[in-house]
């Protein structure tokens, strides 16, 4: 635990320009020392995720609500019903928040230091026949207050030239590359590869191979261009997919990127290793170790969920200052598994985010903490998944601390108040089958429940909600692949695996309706680079 004196010190130190090294610790070291922190000896073991193992996960229904009843929405810490949308903005929303920050994923932060974005490429590309610009950008954090730290958030933004601006995209947690990168055209080709021969000729024996194969060019064109985009035969046009409906059982759907491009929005790409590590031995490093200047964190620190949400906030605001033909108002979340919990996260905590695709997200996302179905809050408090949320969120797993023990039934909050935390705007919470390996593990009918219970506070915003009745305790799934996308909260569990590629048509579309968008074709816009 770090005192009063060594952060004395340390401010000391960095005052005369000496800098200490950045803690270095396991997952296993930093989670014992979070421990220690908080006065616990001893967490329960999370569930096993293999059904034969004695400690498997419950998927019993009959005993899957040992907590039945959740924290009330609607009802204020003095116990008074929320009736008016001031009181929910006023009054309970920062009820919740308090708690959600405290115990659950942590605070932000007061001083996050400023973020500079560099454009590092500009490449016009093709994608499917369609022309895009797409932009590689790094965001460099000033680590001037502690040079051992450096962060530096890795980006890229791919917006189609072919339809009028401004356009919504969709921000999308996961590694960033370029889609198509350009390449050169039979002519310049030739060129470099003249170049190239002339110096490397200068070597006698390296001209006597190029003697023998005349022929031969070291720099080949990529496969498929013809030496270029521009040339050669088109890219192949993507697998048909019907509209609205799919075919069920059949994953025939391009991706999602394709998708999102064929329907005149843009994506980006963001990097959320860049941000902060996913794992406990990152947590003196990245955004989290920088601003704490290499020390471990404090129990109501901000956890990698938050700082991931962070992060793409950075690149949002970089799309709003810089990007004249991205929709500002318009710019969505999205992610899956532990990215689909950061996409949950981030249209909670940073209003300026219209929308968000969820999915897949589990425990820590939009599943009810107190279901005891698959993935526990034991899962999330032991050394692997514990630096996703606060160190407080310990304590909900502690079998022996100093404070006796915790369950998840003592948490103050749950995840349908996570979900009501992004009302009004639009939030798409979306699952797979576990036929097709979207794992059981996720608990849908628990997520479904927190969606459920999260409604009033959509209806009370002036949105709609699901369209059933707000009893969680009795509502079930609807069927595979129905749709419930009438409101601004919006459900589909969609008849394929681990991934929300398949339910990426159906988003598209809600959104469009809501927002009133329909991608307007610009005249005279080429197919390909350099038309």
């Amino acid at each position: 635990m770090v005192t009063a004196g060594v952060a004395a010190q340390s401010l000391l130190a960095r005052a005369q320009g000496n800098y200490p090294p950045p803690v270095t610790f396991t997952a296993e070291q930093d989670h014992q020392n979070m421990m220690k922190q908080l006065g616990i000896t001893a967490v329960r073991p999370g569930p096993s995720g293999d059904e034969k193992a004695p400690n498997h996960a419950n998927y019993d229904e009959a005993t899957a609500n040992p907590f039945p009843n959740i924290p009330d929405l609607m009802t204020m810490k003095n116990g008074k019903k929320v009736t008016t949308a001031k009181e929910w903005w006023d009054i309970r929303r920062p009820e919740i928040v308090e708690d959600m920050d405290r115990e659950v994923y942590g605070r932000f932060p007061k001083n996050i230091p400023k973020v500079t974005w560099t454009v590092k490429l500009t490449d016009r590309e093709v994608v499917n026949r369609i022309p895009v610009i797409a932009k590689e950008l790094v965001g460099h954090v000033d680590n001037s207050d502690y040079p051992a730290i450096s962060v530096d958030i890795e980006m890229t933004l791919v917006l189609p030239t072919n339809v009028k601006g401004p356009i919504p995209v969709l921000m999308m947690f996961g590694f960033p590359s370029l889609p198509a990168p350009s390449q050169p055209n039979p002519a310049q080709l030739a060129k470099l590869n003249e170049a190239l021969k002339a110096v490397l000729s200068k070597d006698p024996d390296l001209k006597a191979i190029f003697d023998e194969h005349p022929a031969y060019n070291p720099i080949a064109a990529a496969p498929g261009t013809g030496g270029g985009f521009g040339f050669g035969p088109p890219p192949p046009a993507p697998k048909p997919t019907p509209d609205i409906p799919g075919v069920a059982g059949a994953n025939n759907d391009p991706p999602s990127t394709q998708q999102l491009l064929a329907a005149g929005w843009g994506y980006c790409a963001i990097n959320n290793g860049s941000i902060q590590a996913d794992n406990g031995a990152g947590l003196t490093r990245g955004i989290i170790g920088l601003v704490n200047h290499g020390q471990p964190r404090k129990p109501d620190d901000w956890g990698s969920l938050k700082a991931w949400a962070w992060g793409a906030e950075q690149g949002l605001e970089y799309m709003e200052a810089n990007e004249p033909t991205v929709d500002s108002k318009h710019i969505g979340i999205e992610g899956v598994s532990r990215y689909g919990k950061a996409a949950l996260v981030t249209l909670a905590y940073f209003p300026k985010f219209a929308m968000a695709l969820v999915g897949s997200s589990g425990e820590g996302g939009a599943k009810l903490n107190r279901r005891n179905w698959g993935e526990a809050v034991e899962s999330l408090t032991g050394s692997g998944e514990y630096h996703w949320m606060a160190g407080n969120f310990l304590k909900y797993g502690a079998s022996q601390a100093t404070f006796g023990s915790k369950n998840p039934g003592d948490l103050p909050v749950d995840s349908h108040e996570l979900i009501a935390m992004c009302a009004p705007r639009l939030t798409f919470i979306s699952y797979g089958i576990p036929e097709k390996g979207d794992a059981k593990w996720l608990d849908h009918q628990g997520s479904y429940m927190a969606a459920v219970a999260a409604g009033p506070v959509f209806k009370l915003l002036g949105a709609k909600d699901l369209g059933v009745s707000n009893d969680y305790h009795t509502e079930k799934m609807p069927p595979v692949n129905t749709p419930m996308l009438d409101g601004e909260l919006a459900w589909r569990q969609h008849d394929q695996g681990h991934q929300d590629q398949a339910n990426m048509k159906w988003f598209i579309k809600w959104v469009d309706g809501k927002i009133g968008y329909t991608a307007t074709p610009l005249p005279n816009a080429g197919r390909r680079a350099g038309e």
